[in-house]
């Protein structure tokens, strides 16, 4: 919700250049806006071209990407129009009161979008013999979809007119109601954010739990393999055993050929005739092998590249929260505190930070994530060469 919750006319840029123009300001948002549009447009192509990061998690990454889009295309050339013309409003309540909309919606939807993925991660921890990771399922969908139809419920008031209020100056661009702008941040920052940790929370628990019992089961397989090498090693002799059984004869399998047996058959019984003018094979017991459904054994597990994704998420939510808790700090306190003094180059410092963070999480992802850094530098490469 940035520089226009606060008052783009409010917000004081750096120093001000001859003639009323912020022309620092206004190289400063260009900048960010290819940025944003650059990186996060990188994000939806890889993971909709390369099919190592087709998984659930990364649809809910795209949503987010394509919040940060809208944000920078919608919402960013007005704030920055603003600034450059030293905080004056030219463009008329009605668009004001659209960009105040696409603005809470936008950057609600990012906040939202984060919280969703947190808790289709803890699904995916807690119960993953339920969780899908191939396709997006009717819960995932509806997590999708609750981000975005929440996101427009908490910015929707402002397109009902809440911002026309009595002796309105059209030469700001603020959010008018101070009874709003404390919903609007309860909704879109301070409820979210303290759910979303504990999940996270939660979350990591599981792995721990998770990954200690696979190292359990690891030491005791051991232990069984030892306890077979120490039988072995005391039995006597092959001089002195007894002589070996007849060989187990394999019938060749002709009934179901999708699903070979490993075991002899005993549907008829045994001719030497068959088996006269060929080799008789044996069955060894490193063919006879437990094969439990491979279906269920790949859902419930959570595989190495999972547990790579979950970590770099603590990270993106991590730079969220310290690009944004400041501006919320700050936006509440001046709305509810009339005696609190917030110097205005203040506001503006924590009002660009907030939007720099549209263009951090495409370089998190590179930097953290090897999939996606692969796909960047071959992109990167075709495109320069």
């Amino acid at each position: 919700m940035a520089a226009n919750l606060s008052g783009a006319a409010e917000a004081e840029a750096p120093e001000p250049a001859a003639g009323g123009h912020n022309l620092p300001a206004l190289v400063l948002g260009v900048l960010l806006i290819v940025v944003i549009i650059c990186g996060n447009l990188l994000v939806c192509l890889s993971v909709f071209t390369e099919k190592a990061l087709k998984t659930t998690t990364n649809y809910f990454i795209v949503s987010l990407a394509v919040a940060d889009l809208m944000l920078a295309v919608l919402v960013l050339p007005l704030f920055v129009f603003s600034e450059f013309q030293d905080g004056t409003w030219t463009l008329g309540t009605t668009v004001c009161d659209g960009l105040m909309t696409m603005d809470v919606m936008l950057c609600t939807a990012s906040i939202f979008n984060l919280c969703a993925i947190s808790i289709d991660r803890f699904i995916a921890v807690s119960i993953p013999l339920n969780y899908n990771r191939k396709h997006v399922d009717m819960r995932q969908t509806v997590l999708l979809s609750a981000t975005w139809i929440l996101a427009l419920a908490v910015a929707s008031p402002v397109m009902f007119g809440i911002n026309n209020v009595p002796d309105r100056d059209p030469g700001e661009c603020k959010l008018e109601n101070d009874d709003y702008v404390l919903y609007s941040s309860v909704c879109s920052f301070f409820i979210p954010c303290p759910i979303m940790l504990l999940l996270y929370c939660g979350m990591f628990r599981g792995l721990r739990r998770w990954e200690e019992a696979r190292k359990a089961k690891l030491r005791s397989s051991i232990q069984a393999c030892r306890k077979l090498q120490e039988a072995a090693a005391s039995l006597p002799p092959l001089a002195s055993l007894p002589p070996p059984l007849p060989p187990i004869i394999e019938r060749e399998p002709t009934d179901t050929p999708d699903e070979p047996s490993t075991f002899p058959s005993t549907d008829r019984p045994f001719t030497s005739s068959e088996y006269k003018d060929g080799p008789i094979r044996t069955v060894s017991f490193a063919e006879i092998r437990y094969n439990p459904d491979p279906h269920r054994r790949k859902r419930a597990k959570i595989n190495s590249r999972e547990r790579k994704a979950m970590k770099v998420l603590p990270v993106v939510v991590g730079a969220f929260l310290f690009c944004w808790t400041p501006f919320f700090v700050l936006h509440t306190m001046r709305a509810r505190c009339r005696d609190c003094h917030v110097p205005p180059a203040l506001m503006s410092v924590v009002t660009w930070l907030g939007y720099v963070n549209s263009a951090l999480n495409p370089v998190i992802y590179t930097v953290f994530n090897t999939e996606f850094r692969n796909f960047f530098k071959k992109f990167l490469h075709r495109c320069c060469s």
